[in-house]
């Protein structure tokens, strides 16, 4: 409807107009943090600057990574720019969680699906944590007072791990955030 791929949309466009629109206000509110979600999804994530859209090669996995390393990316950059400001940015991957997110997943894939679907069950009651355990470490980055001036990490389970290579790519992250100012109509 926007004329966005809807996940690059809605997990990272949306999120990056937000976090601009509040910018002010966030500064103005130091020390205040902006805690963006993320996935570990993010490790097969490449940003075709050619094909934002995935408008020629459409892939729903392609796309979901492609979100979740930007919201890396993005991040990454915020936090630069936001450096000595007394707003932090950091990222995290809450670990895959039991919720209905994937209620549409037949749809998208078919029969393969329902021959996935009996492991998927298995693994579900094995690895997938709940909602509460999934929002532990949102909740860690978003108040524990020893992380107030932490910015640019990337966290799961509460603890910083290091991110893909092409989640530090300097020049991707100004790149995208370019590209983003562009597409969401912020760029002077």
């Amino acid at each position: 409807e926007d004329g966005f791929e809807m996940q690059f949309g809605t997990n990272h466009l949306g999120h990056f107009l937000l976090t601009n629109l509040l910018l002010d206000k966030l500064k103005q509110s130091a020390p205040s943090r902006v805690v963006i979600v993320s996935a570990l999804a993010h490790v097969r994530g490449r940003i075709n600057f050619d094909d934002i859209n995935s408008e020629q090669s459409y892939s729903p996995i392609g796309a979901y990574c492609q979100s979740k390393l930007a919201n890396v990316l993005f991040m990454r950059e915020l936090a630069r720019r936001l450096e000595g400001t007394g707003v932090t940015a950091n990222a995290l991957h809450p670990g895959v969680i039991r919720t209905d997110l994937g209620r549409h997943i037949f749809t998208t894939f078919g029969w393969v699906a329902l021959l996935v679907a009996p492991l998927e069950a298995i693994v579900s009651c094995l690895i997938k944590k709940s909602a509460i355990q999934g929002a532990q470490t949102t909740i860690h980055l978003a108040v524990d007072k020893e992380l107030e001036t932490t910015s640019g990490r990337y966290f799961s389970d509460c603890v910083p791990v290091n991110v893909s290579p092409l989640a530090e790519d300097e020049a991707t992250a100004r790149k995208l955030w370019q590209l983003s100012e562009e597409m969401v109509g912020l760029q002077e």
